[in-house]
C-alpha cells in the first residue's frame, strides 16, 4: 500500500510517498481502507521531530482517518466482527497517512449521517480533544466565559461551535479580519485580532475586569503569562499544544491567589481504554449534533495523498481555516 513517511525530520520538503506492506489487525482491531486522513499540528511536529510516536507505534503519521472495515483482526469477538462492511471514522496513535491502517475496534465509530466519508476524516480527532478537554477536564457549563486561542483553526472552529451548544459565553483569538468574520459565524461572542490589539486587555474589558473561567490554548509558553492574568478566580486553564514554546516562567504566587488550575493533557498517548471512552463519549454527545447541523463539518482544503508536501505548506503557513484533509482517491 501507499503511505507518507518522513525521510528526517525536517520542513515539508522530509516528506516522502512510500510503498509498504499492509498492517494486520490482531484480535480486537479491525482493518480500515482509508478514504481520507486529517491533518493536525502533532502531524507537523512529528515532522519536525519534535512529537515523536509513542513507544511501539507506526512512524507512519496520521491521528484520524475515515474509510471502510475491510476486516477484523483473527479471534476478535462478532461486535468487532460486525463492523466489517461499515463506513467509519478512527481516533489513531499514527498510520493514517496510509491507503490502509489498523486500530482497535474501541476507538472506532459509525461515520455521522450527513456527512461526506470525505469529511468525516476530519471530525474525530478534534471532537475527542474538545469534549474530553471543556466538558471532562475543565467542566465548562453554561455559566462559564471560554477563552478559545485560534478560532478558526480545525479545533478553534469545532470548540466555538460545541460551546454554542453548551451555552457558554466565548471569546476567541483570531489573525486576521476575515478570521474574525468567520469566528463571529461559527458563535464566537467576542473576537479579538491578535495581531492588532492586545489579548489580555481586551479579555479585561470583555469581561468588565473579571477574566475567563476557562482557557483552551494550543500556543503553550508563548502565552503562559497573558493566560493566566486573563483567568478569574478558580480559573482553569487546559494546555493542548505548544505551538509557542514549551518552557515559560510560572508565576505561581498568582495562581495561589486566584486559585487557578493549569491542565496539561493529550489523546495521543493515552491506551486504548482510556481512548475507547473518550471515542465513546463523543458518539454519545456530539455525533448527534453533527447529524442534525448543529455542529457544521469545517473542512478547509483537500489534497491527495501524493500531495501531501503541498498540504503541509499549506497547513504550515498558517492560511488555512478549519481541517486540512489527505483523500487517498485523489
Amino acid at each position: 500500500m501507499r503511505a507518507v513517511r518522513y525521510a528526517e525530520a525536517g520542513g515539508p520538503e522530509v516528506i516522502r510517498t512510500v510503498d509498504v506492506e499492509d498492517p494486520v489487525p490482531a484480535a480486537g482491531e479491525v482493518l480500515i481502507e482509508v478514504a481520507a486522513a486529517g491533518l493536525n499540528r502533532a502531524d507537523s511536529m512529528q515532522r519536525m521531530g519534535v512529537y515523536p510516536p509513542p513507544q511501539g507505534v507506526t512512524d507512519i503519521p496520521g491521528l484520524e482517518v475515515s474509510g471502510t472495515v475491510a476486516a477484523a483482526g483473527e479471534g476478535s469477538e462478532e461486535s468487532v466482527r460486525d463492523l466489517i462492511g461499515t463506513d467509519v471514522v478512527a481516533l489513531l496513535a499514527g498510520g493514517g497517512y496510509a491507503e490502509k491502517v489498523v486500530v482497535d475496534a474501541r476507538q472506532v465509530l459509525p461515520a455521522p449521517e450527513g456527512v461526506s466519508l470525505t469529511d468525516a476524516a476530519g471530525l474525530i480527532e478534534v471532537a475527542a480533544t474538545v469534549h474530553s478537554n471543556l466538558r471532562g477536564e475543565a467542566g465548562v457549563t453554561a455559566e462559564d466565559t471560554v477563552l478559545i486561542h485560534g478560532g478558526t483553526g480545525g479545533i478553534g472552529s469545532f470548540a466555538l461551535q460545541y460551546l454554542r451548544h453548551v451555552g457558554a459565553t466565548t471569546i476567541t483569538t483570531v489573525g486576521s479580519p476575515q478570521k474574525a468574520e468567520l469566528a463571529a459565524q461559527l458563535g464566537a461572542d467576542h473576537v479579538i485580532d491578535y495581531r492588532a490589539e492586545d489579548v489580555q486587555d481586551r479579555v479585561r474589558e470583555i469581561t468588565e475586569g473579571r477574566g475567563v473561567d476557562v482557557i483552551l490554548d494550543v500556543v503553550g509558553a508563548k502565552y503562559l503569562e497573558t493566560n493566566l492574568k486573563s483567568l478569574a478566580v478558580d480559573g482553569r486553564m487546559v494546555v493542548i499544544g505548544l505551538q509557542g514554546g514549551r518552557k515559560a516562567e510560572l508565576d505561581l504566587g498568582l495562581m495561589l491567589g486566584r486559585r487557578l488550575r493549569i491542565i496539561a493533557t493529550t489523546l495521543r498517548s493515552r491506551d486504548a481504554a482510556a481512548k475507547g471512552e473518550i471515542v465513546r463519549g463523543v458518539g454519545e454527545e456530539i455525533w448527534p449534533l453533527i447529524s442534525s447541523g448543529d455542529i457544521a463539518v469545517q473542512t478547509g482544503r483537500v489534497f491527495g495523498l501524493d500531495e501531501a508536501q503541498q498540504a503541509h505548506e499549506y497547513f504550515d503557513s498558517g492560511e488555512h481555516t478549519g481541517k486540512v484533509l489527505l483523500e487517498m482517491s485523489r
